[in-house]
């Protein structure tokens, strides 16, 4: 026999050296690439919406309680007041409201919508007192305040805004519960009506802007609730033809619609307002006059501490500051669309829905109005403006966030694991770093 000739093996090609080097016990690249991994991780942490309410929330009050106290102080001597007069009643509603925060994000989602029907009750108990004379006041036109003795007062409206937002989140959780918001009466009754009514009441007293705001709380639950593009536009034009005609028939209202994009104060100084508005904006420049050297608030710009304040804030801070603030509300309202995205829970889903909207909404106007692009509707803006009947709901609102953030399987286990443990020692584990964990090694290994 002869043996087989072995065929030659065909030699393999070189492999080339790799210029980009592989991380080393997964560890991120370095560069702008290795930026993005880890912007995206820090994104996509359990507690990250938990720490943008916290924090936005947080940093929006401290800095709206500078800026009342720097905006604030001209109008309060005008007053024959101390200049700190508007700036102690603000810190005053401002540690109340921490105090609602802290109590709302503790409660469990059961309290929460056992507040809704109570809540609603009041709100409309006390709408209804307003218009009764000798306990309603009026305020710049509008009679919707109530007198609570010296220098306090309370708006009843602002709290119809947390009462909407709660018994309509509780409303359709229930009817979704039992599969009946296929159905459009389900849908609309007895949310529209009940919304109609808080809307008439407000109306009553002529505040357009709060109606406003209910309308578009109004219209977040119905599209969480995936109302039909037909329904959710015919209701939407609805509100639309109120709105007009409510506009139409009000001198005042009418001119402030014209007031839009206005760079002159025009006959009888109609659009004072809103132009020495933008004088403040446009005067601040990149990072402001400084603190407190404001020179629209010496009786030039009406209402500098409450709806104005905006503009006082990008007069002194410039663009810097005003930035500051709107980024500040977008992560808020990112925070709070996450919140509603990925809860399981239909009454999480459309209450941190419901408050999302009333916040971003009501900033939106009040920026907008601020800026020339929209009507001046008399909103302030959240967290941020002077007063205490608007500064309380909100806040209590963004303790339902946080309670709703903090409720989230995976943040709760989070939380779980960041708790330290007093008093007691786990077997076979000890402490090596504040990071992670190394197991006790057993006696005579090395």
């Amino acid at each position: 026999m002869t043996a087989r000739s072995a065929k030659p093996a065909t030699p393999r090609p070189a492999r080339r050296p790799s210029t980009a080097r592989r991380p080393r016990g997964g560890r991120t690249p370095g560069g702008p690439r290795g930026f993005h991994i880890r912007l995206r991780r820090a994104w996509d942490r359990p507690l990250t919406a938990y720490y943008l309410i916290l924090g936005g929330s947080l940093l929006i009050t401290v800095l709206g309680l500078v800026m009342v106290y720097s905006a604030s102080q001209i109008k309060a001597l005008q007053s024959g007041l101390a200049p700190t007069f508007f700036f102690r009643k603000q810190l005053l509603a401002a540690v109340l409201g921490g105090g609602l925060l802290l109590a709302a994000s503790r409660m469990t989602v059961r309290l929460h919508r056992g507040l809704a029907y109570p809540l609603l009750a009041v709100s409309v108990f006390l709408m209804c007192l307003v218009q009764i004379p000798g306990i309603g006041v009026a305020v710049n036109g509008n009679q919707n305040w109530i007198s609570l003795g010296g220098p306090f007062q309370m708006q009843p409206s602002e709290f119809a805004k947390l009462a909407l937002v709660l018994w309509g989140a509780d409303l359709l959780a229930r009817k979704q519960d039992k599969r009946l918001l296929v159905q459009w009466k389900h849908l609309l009754v007895p949310l529209i009506p009940v919304a109609f009514l808080l809307l008439g009441l407000i109306m009553l007293g002529g505040d357009m802007g709060t109606a406003i705001i209910l309308t578009a709380i109004l219209f977040g639950l119905l599209w969480l609730a995936g109302a039909p593009t037909r329904l959710f536009v015919g209701v939407l034009g609805a509100a639309t033809l109120i709105g007009a005609l409510l506009i139409k028939t009000s001198a005042n209202r009418m001119s402030r619609l014209a007031c839009i994009g206005a760079t002159d104060p025009g006959p009888g100084d109609q659009c004072w307002q809103a132009v020495h508005g933008i004088y403040a904006l446009a005067s601040g420049g990149f990072f402001g006059s400084g603190l407190g050297a404001s020179m629209e608030k010496w009786g030039e710009l009406p209402e500098p501490h409450t709806d104005f304040i905006f503009a006082i804030t990008g007069e002194e801070l410039g663009l810097a500051g005003t930035l500051s603030v709107l980024a500040l509300f977008a992560a808020l309202g990112y925070a709070g669309i996450r919140v509603a995205g990925r809860t399981e829970d239909p009454f999480v889903r459309y209450a941190a829905g419901g408050v999302t909207t009333w916040i971003t909404a009501q900033a939106v106007i009040n920026i907008g109005a601020v800026l020339g692009l929209l009507p001046i509707a008399g909103v302030p803006l959240p967290l941020f403006s002077y007063g205490g009947s608007a500064l309380l709901p909100t806040m209590f609102a963004i303790g339902l966030l946080i309670a709703f953030a903090r409720e989230e399987p995976a943040a709760r286990a989070a939380l779980a694991m960041r708790q330290p443990v007093f008093g007691r020692r786990q077997a076979g584990v000890r402490w090596k770093t504040m990071r992670r964990r190394v197991k006790k090694r057993p006696s005579g290994e090395r």
